[in-house]
């Protein structure tokens, strides 16, 4: 990648007619904010000067400790085209600094960062490619949406079954115009849900991405009269929507996890880095899976992962390693769903894959067999275990797993529990229409 410079930057803003410039970084809980600005004052963002109140910011500081930096990265400089063509908009990613200069430990940019470099001093750098999968709703009448699905097409349908073909071909469109290279685009297989694949690249650069992503697909579908989540599992009794997370390490221009000697072309790295996730699962699930809906797709019945195991084949456990071998060998982790935040979810699972090549871990054998067919008595005497089934048993395992703490900080980590057990609390206290249906006449 060719590293821009201030003047490549103040180029590309006069060349493009760019009015606004929006300064954009992500909050503990995934959100993505920003600042706009106007070229005026494109030199005082370029010199790290532009400021925001980190107050306002969920998990982010208290008012006494408000002040924060926006420190652009120049590499994210990109135009949006979904923006008017003239008095174009571009923007930057920022990391978010303290006014000593240091950078803020609760900015979820700096957490992956900092795994990066743990990764790179064990002489390791991370790939990742995910798969967010998404739903397309109708708007009502008054513009709020609905959970009303534009179509009854079926997985890889298209047209004209496939209503969501031309917002999908816009948001493909629009994303290979700011430099993605998409794979695929497809429907899935509940009814209004898609799919579309970008190529994998650097963790940071993935989870970029990922924000960059899901901003296209929402902006671009309400131009279709449409509204695109990213929640989990938006209606019952039918397939919810996960982010499938593939993963490789790079040493010396080889992938780490490749070995042509092996029966099934595994490495001992592979096959440790494995074993550390399969550890850690647990205590990490409140970063991957990060919202009550979350637990409402991880469920048997609907191919969602639900119990802690591999395969190098099989689509039931949580791990799972496609066919692709040589540079192209990847782990695949089933469980994340896209209402994460991108860059804590790639730092917790990297932290979970390195610790069990740093212990040495040894990876359970494989399963083969479909373990939603299994008993409870199968899987306890194949020692499956099964991630946590709500958010409030999830923030249980976290606070048990030193692990989580490290990974977050102690800082993130203590707002990052707070809020999610206020949120259970706000759901658990909720009187749900299936209760009034169930009860209301009965007692």
């Amino acid at each position: 990648m060719v590293k821009m410079t201030k003047s490549d930057i103040v180029k590309l803003v006069k060349e493009n007619d760019v009015q606004f410039i929006r300064l954009q970084f992500t909050d503990l809980f995934g959100q993505l904010k920003n600042v706009a600005i106007t070229p005026s004052q494109l030199d005082k963002c370029l010199d790290n000067s532009c400021m925001i109140d980190g107050s306002s910011i969920e998990g982010f500081v208290r008012i006494e400790e408000s002040d924060m930096y926006l420190y652009p990265d120049l590499d994210t400089f990109a135009v949006l085209p979904w923006r008017p063509q003239q008095g174009k908009v571009a923007r930057f990613i920022c990391d978010v600094y303290k006014p000593d200069g240091k950078p803020f430990e609760g900015s979820p940019r700096y957490i992956l960062k900092k795994q990066l470099e743990r990764a790179a001093k064990m002489g390791y750098s991370c790939n990742i490619g995910p798969e967010l999968e998404f739903f397309l709703f109708r708007v009502g009448d008054d513009g709020t949406p609905t959970t009303e699905t534009h179509d009854d097409a079926g997985y890889f349908d298209l047209g004209p079954t496939d209503l969501g073909e031309n917002a999908r071909r816009e948001i493909v469109l629009a994303l290979e115009q700011m430099g993605f290279e998409i794979e695929a685009s497809h429907h899935e297989v509940a009814p209004g849900q898609h799919e579309i694949d970008f190529r994998f690249d650097s963790a940071l650069e993935t989870a970029d991405r990922v924000m960059t992503f899901k901003l296209a697909v929402k902006t671009i579908a309400q131009r279709h009269g449409l509204h695109a989540t990213f929640m989990p599992k938006p209606i019952a009794g039918i397939n919810g929507s996960g982010m499938h997370t593939n993963m490789s390490l790079m040493a010396n221009g080889k992938n780490a996890f490749y070995d042509e000697s092996d029966p099934i072309g595994l490495s001992t790295v592979a096959r440790q880095y494995i074993a550390g996730i399969l550890a850690h699962m647990r205590g990490i699930a409140g970063i991957t899976n990060p919202i009550v809906n979350s637990y409402k797709r991880l469920v048997p019945g609907y191919e969602a992962p639900v119990y802690i195991a591999w395969s190098p084949a099989n689509r039931s456990p949580l791990v799972r390693i496609p066919a692709a071998r040589g540079n192209a060998t990847r782990v695949e982790l089933r469980c994340p769903d896209p209402s994460c935040n991108p860059y804590l979810a790639f730092a917790a699972i990297l932290a979970a894959g390195l610790d069990g090549i740093e212990q040495g871990m040894t990876v359970p054998p494989s399963t083969e067999k479909n373990i939603f067919a299994m008993t409870a008595g199968e899987r306890e005497l194949a020692g499956i275990k099964s991630l946590p089934g709500s958010l409030s048993e999830a923030m249980a395992c976290m606070k048990e797993d030193p692990l989580a703490k490290a990974v977050l900080g102690e800082h993130a980590f203590e707002r990052f529990v707070e809020a999610k057990e206020k949120e259970w609390d706000a759901f658990r206290i909720q009187v749900s229409a299936w209760e009034l249906q169930s009860y209301l006449t009965t007692y």
